[in-house]
């Protein structure tokens, strides 16, 4: 359940679906980044993620994986994408 903005810097809770940007997206977990040990299979399941109204213009997230989800601003990953 979406509690908070994803930025780690804002601590803005979430109130309404019409304020910010509402993210969906599909994680991977497996067994190297700490899901079940007993298995090697990857497991994927959708997770909502939220940008507050302050945060949501300058920053998107990104899935990385290994790492999981992480905000990133958005002109770092237009350059990114443009590269």
């Amino acid at each position: 359940m979406v509690s908070k903005c994803s930025n780690p810097g804002c601590s803005t809770s979430f109130r309404y679906l019409h304020e910010g940007k509402l993210f969906r997206m599909a994680v991977t977990a497996n067994a190297d980044s700490g899901a079940d040990p007993g298995t090697k299979k990857s497991s994927r399941r959708i997770e909502f993620f939220w940008l507050c109204e302050e945060c949501a213009p300058q920053m998107t997230l990104i899935f990385k994986p290994g790492v999981g989800v992480t905000a990133q601003p958005v002109a770092r990953v237009q350059v990114a994408v443009a590269s």
